[in-house]
């Protein structure tokens, strides 16, 4: 299979999987962690190599190394494997997945960005979600998918969950980084941080199953994932530990059959309690009823997103001026309905630029 974003978390797990099962690495690509992909490259002796910045060609122990998007999807032309794993972080991870639509590839997707922005145009592909809520309501829907009334993904509430509101001002980088369950890349620890991820979350399911009756729950714990209501009164629910090897196995195996993580022991197991996510608290996710009017709506609130969520990390602005200026980007750019993916990528510039200038 070819592994692009092979440095980070969902990266590094995919190919502790590959290597315990045997799967044959054919390419990776990373961004700026060129020591851990030369290690990458010595463990999996792939075909192929892409790197994000030409300056650090030079430093890579390959004979074959792209550079930059053209890099990607040259690889993806070239190799053979049909089998992709898009781990890349952002928008940028989006025309690795078109294109892997375009060659009629399965896509592996952690790249919640692609859907986000783009989800109306990656319709009709196999795509196999690697994030637990969506691993999860794929279990639960298998062969249920009738006389359903509603579905729920849980939240942890990320590292702000135990905070006031009136402690969120002075939140920074450091304190937003310390997710209490979950090992993950800055960028998602922020967003689990300040709800957006949910948010994209639901946007997400809406695109991969195409159910609108969708909500969130705070589950502090991260035991159940998802959760499941018919219309009889019934209801079912997912269990697992937080570790993303279970979800990234069934990617990759879309089986059952592996022993990837222990089971829950129900005797042990702590109380649970869900809780309403607070709209005060959590502002992101008031958009959540009108970007499932309106999935377009996600190429604003993902591209302010993203250049807030990096000012913030780079100490350039403050934790509640992520949620001030994403819905400053919604004013300014209003409703909107994209025709094509080239207003995709032109609406996403105009709104990093406005963020960039105006926020």
């Amino acid at each position: 299979m070819i592994v692009f974003g092979s440095t980070g978390s969902i990266g590094v797990n995919t190919l502790k999987l590959a290597k315990e099962y045997n799967i044959k690495i054919s390419a990776l690509s990373c961004g700026n962690n060129i020591a851990l992909l030369n290690e990458q490259i010595e463990a999996f002796k792939p075909q192929f190599v892409c790197i994000k910045n030409e300056k650090n060609k030079s430093l890579v122990k390959h004979k074959k190394v792209f550079v930059g998007q053209k890099g990607l999807e040259k690889i993806l032309q070239e190799c053979e494997d049909d089998f992709v794993v898009n781990a890349i972080v952002g928008f940028a991870g989006l025309r690795t997945s078109l294109k892997s639509k375009e060659l009629g590839k399965t896509l592996a997707l952690a790249n919640k960005e692609s859907l986000v922005v783009a989800g109306k145009f990656l319709q009709n592909m196999n795509i196999r979600p690697i994030d637990s809520e969506h691993a999860a309501l794929k279990f639960l829907l298998q062969n249920h998918k009738n006389n359903i009334s509603k579905l729920y993904i849980t939240a942890s509430g990320g590292a702000t969950f135990g905070l006031k509101i009136t402690d969120l001002e002075k939140v920074d980088a450091k304190m937003a980084l310390k997710h209490p369950n979950w090992s993950m890349g800055a960028k998602i620890t922020i967003d689990s941080a300040t709800m957006a991820n949910k948010l994209f979350e639901i946007l997400e399911a809406y695109h991969l199953y195409g159910f609108k009756d969708i909500d969130a729950l705070i589950e502090p714990k991260s035991l159940v994932h998802a959760m499941c209501e018919f219309e009889d009164g019934s209801s079912t629910a997912y269990f697992s530990y937080p570790d993303m090897k279970l979800a990234i196995s069934q990617a990759l195996f879309e089986t059952y059959d592996k022993k990837i993580l222990q089971n829950i022991d129900f005797v042990k197991l702590p109380s649970l309690k869900f809780h309403s996510i607070n709209l005060k608290k959590y502002p992101i996710f008031s958009l959540k009823n009108e970007i499932l009017k309106n999935p377009d709506l996600g190429v604003i609130i993902n591209g302010a997103n993203e250049v807030l969520v990096r000012r913030f990390l780079n100490s350039e602005c403050g934790f509640l001026d992520i949620s001030r200026g994403i819905f400053k980007a919604l004013d300014c750019f209003g409703t909107l309905k994209i025709q094509s993916l080239e207003e995709v990528f032109e609406i996403d510039t105009k709104v990093r630029e406005f963020c960039n200038a105006k926020v």
